[in-house]
């Protein structure tokens, strides 16, 4: 019997636009029709910061066909600004830690840390996992005393994770539970480094925000990845007409969150590319046994011999940068005091330009304009989704926990 190649789902960081994955998610189970009963459309799960705790939930739901995605779009849109990451200016002051939390902090996280320890099921997490009803979860958060990333991984029996040999990397298998998740979604100045052991981290998409090279190297065979940097954007379409007034502190750093948290993701999906086109060049040109001695040079001086992968991509067809400005102009949403204080971190906001405030904007009717964009996005890829997954042998599909690398 025919098995279904094992497929990795990649998820980006950028903090409330994650309710766009979600979105996109749900259009993905819709459209291949798999219900509760069935097997999952994924068995390897990446993710860093928001990606992480969509991840993990997801992984969690790894056992149920639909990977309890509407679950997850409730909890979505069951989030207000105002009572799950309140305001705390003071917190920008530096002072020393206090449990869990260290350096300075524009929110008060509780509540916030409090839901996604809540909502995910981690027993039923390792559960999935022990199982091998999933193959793996991977977060990648940032170690602050040394500068590396960490990839957090817990694997299934029989599965092998290759972390890469770039010193600037490391992979440690543990068993992931809410620190890991939270330490992968601190973004610096909103939220405080999050503490792992002995250690600080924050947010893993300040230097690997979409975390392929993980899912490949634990054997993923084609990879579903998510980015949160708009399509209209990474085309270079819509922003750069006019004058811009007096690039104020938080449009600049709004600008710079784009520039760490989205845009590398365009590199990396190049480099990929670069590589299936080679690899495939290679193996029409080369000999049986001259391509197992490439694979042997690559085993030798990477830890695993480079492959083709079937790669699909979602990136938002609209600016999310621009839609926060919208919603903000149009006044709905937080309450006065928080729209005054977004208002500030946005005030180009006539211009479309309120990308800051698009990463902190976890409250409700903006979260819900994300998922129905997320979702109208994967509905209008149904025929590569059909064709990428083969729903037939999708379900028939045979587990193979053998590693793929």
């Amino acid at each position: 019997m025919r098995r279904s190649p094992r497929t990795g789902l990649v998820l980006s960081g950028g903090g409330a636009r994650g309710a766009y994955e979600a979105g996109v998610i749900a259009g993905i189970v819709e459209i291949l029709g798999v219900g509760e009963s069935d097997p999952p459309p994924f068995t390897i799960f990446a993710g860093t910061s928001v990606g992480a705790i969509n991840a993990a939930f997801l992984a969690a739901n790894g056992d149920r066909g639909d990977l309890g995605c509407q679950r997850l779009i409730e909890i979505w849109q069951g989030l207000s600004l105002q009572e799950h990451l309140r305001f705390r200016p003071a917190g920008f002051l530096w002072r020393k830690a206090r449990g869990c939390a260290y350096g300075p902090q524009l929110f008060d996280v509780k509540p916030f840390e409090r839901l996604v320890s809540r909502q995910i099921d981690w027993n039923h997490l390792h559960y999935c996992i022990a199982e091998g009803k999933i193959d793996a979860l991977v977060v990648a958060a940032l170690d602050i005393l040394d500068n590396r990333t960490t990839m957090f991984a817990e694997l299934a029996p029989q599965v092998s994770f290759h972390p890469s040999r770039d010193p600037r990397r490391r992979g440690m298998l543990v068993r992931i539970g809410p620190d890991h998740v939270l330490a992968s979604s601190a973004i610096p100045l909103f939220f405080p480094a999050r503490r792992v052991g002995s250690r600080y981290y924050v947010d893993g998409g300040v230097r690997f925000n979409t975390p392929l090279a993980p899912a490949i190297r634990i054997g993923a065979e084609r990879l579903v990845v998510i980015s949160l940097r708009s399509r209209q954007t990474s085309l270079g379409g819509e922003g750069g007409e006019g004058e811009l007034p007096d690039p104020s502190l938080p449009f600049l750093l709004g600008k710079l969150f784009n520039a760490l948290l989205l845009d590398p993701i365009i590199y990396d999906l190049q480099i990929l590319e670069r590589f299936n086109r080679l690899l495939r060049v290679l193996d029409e040109v080369l000999t049986p046994e001259e391509r197992r001695r490439l694979d042997q040079v690559f085993r030798e001086t990477r830890g695993v011999p480079y492959r083709p992968l079937d790669t699909l991509v979602f990136e938002p067809s609209l600016d999310i940068g621009r839609l926060a400005g919208e919603f903000l102009r149009r006044g709905k949403g937080p309450g006065r005091l928080t729209r005054r204080i977004l208002s500030w971190l946005a005030p180009h906001q006539e211009r479309g330009e309120a990308d800051w405030a698009s990463f902190i904007l976890f409250d409700a009717p903006f979260v819900r304009e994300l998922i129905t964009l997320g979702h109208r996005d994967a509905l209008a890829q149904s025929e590569k989704i059909r064709a990428f997954f083969d729903r037939e042998t999708l379900l028939r599909s045979e587990r193979d926990t053998s590693s793929g690398m």
